[in-house]
């Protein structure tokens, strides 16, 4: 791994944890459903930076869950904080009036 790659490994990681302990911090302090889909769709989007970056430095295996050779733990950490942000997102878009 040359220093470019590192480089934007470590800061994906950092800032990912940034946003994450920012989520967490939010999470304590709201009980908003719509809030807490988005809180949790960023947390899982920090599992699957710290996943990426076990793989790329050779911790973990390219075949750590699969199931017919479909990576499922990799593909649902790759969808799943988009499902969860959508879905926070409808909720907050469906509501009437001022929130």
């Amino acid at each position: 791994m040359d220093i470019a790659a590192f480089s934007q490994t470590m800061s994906h990681l950092v800032l990912g944890a940034f946003a994450t302990f920012c989520a967490i911090l939010l999470w304590s302090r709201t009980r908003d459903m719509a809030w807490t889909f988005v809180i949790v769709g960023a947390i899982v989007s920090y599992a699957d930076i710290a996943l990426a970056t076990l793989r790329s430095f050779g911790i973990l295996g390219e075949d750590l869950v699969r199931y017919q050779g479909i990576p499922v733990l990799q593909l649902a950490l790759a969808n799943l904080p988009l499902l969860f942000s959508g879905i926070g997102f409808l909720i907050a878009s469906s509501r009437k009036g001022n929130p």
